[in-house]
């Protein structure tokens, strides 16, 4: 089994997730009785979230890239962004290592693919919707991409980042999402990225009539794979 390695508290609400789907998958896969070889190293996520609103990208590569050389340096054979919105930056992670970043898009395309699925909605950060780091990895595949207009993109990275990244899940915040969700499969989508690590912990499948892929758990999957695949 190889080594998983995760840039993680961004927020550290999904990072349990991470680290319990991780878990759970190798056990699963392994028959029992084993738990996965992970090193974390999780950073400071006020830091991240002001660099973040100041769009200072170069500033948060740094934090990011060193974070990953210390996770290769412990010895982990792949690098996870615990993140959707900090894909915004992996390229500039992979070419801080040696060892392969698995991009969260990638492993996401490869689960809708698997459903025969050619339009989805993208919800997350107004980051992630708004910039190309994931949809074009999407396009490549012949994926188009949906996403809410500007007011409901602006409501839903103010609960992101004000309600969800703190651990706060309201009622009337979840039925926002899914109001949201219904007006963009009238407009065409066959399924729904839950684009943000946090989405998936206010929003599950059985509030929705078309699939969800939820990307912590599809990374963490994705990670499992690649930890037990034979050289």
């Amino acid at each position: 089994m190889k080594t998983i390695g995760l840039i993680g508290g961004i927020t550290w609400h999904s990072t349990l997730d991470y680290y319990r789907y991780i878990n759970e998958l190798a056990d699963s896969k392994s028959g029992g009785d084993e738990s996965a070889k992970i090193i974390l190293n999780s950073v400071n996520y006020s830091q991240i979230k002001q660099l973040t609103f100041k769009n200072d990208w170069n500033g948060i590569a740094n934090i990011i890239c060193n974070a990953a050389k210390k996770v290769q340096e412990a010895g982990a054979d792949c690098i996870l962004l615990c993140a959707n919105t900090m894909h915004q930056i992996a390229n500039e992670v992979q070419q801080a290592v040696t060892i392969p970043l698995i991009h969260i898009a990638d492993a996401t395309a490869n689960e809708i693919e698997k459903r025969g699925l050619k339009t989805i909605a993208l919800l997350g950060t107004k980051y992630t919707m708004q910039f190309e780091f994931f949809k074009k990895r999407l396009l490549s595949r012949g994926i188009k991409t949906l996403i809410p207009d500007e007011g409901q993109i602006e409501k839903i990275n103010t609960s992101i980042y004000a309600e969800l990244g703190k651990g706060v899940f309201l009622k009337e915040t979840k039925q926002q999402f899914i109001s949201v969700i219904e007006q963009l499969i009238q407009k065409g989508a066959q399924g729904v990225v839950l684009g943000c690590t946090e989405i998936p912990l206010l929003i599950k499948p059985a509030d929705c009539d078309v699939p969800l892929f939820d990307t912590t758990f599809i990374h963490s999957a994705a990670a499992v794979e690649f930890a037990f695949a034979k050289k």
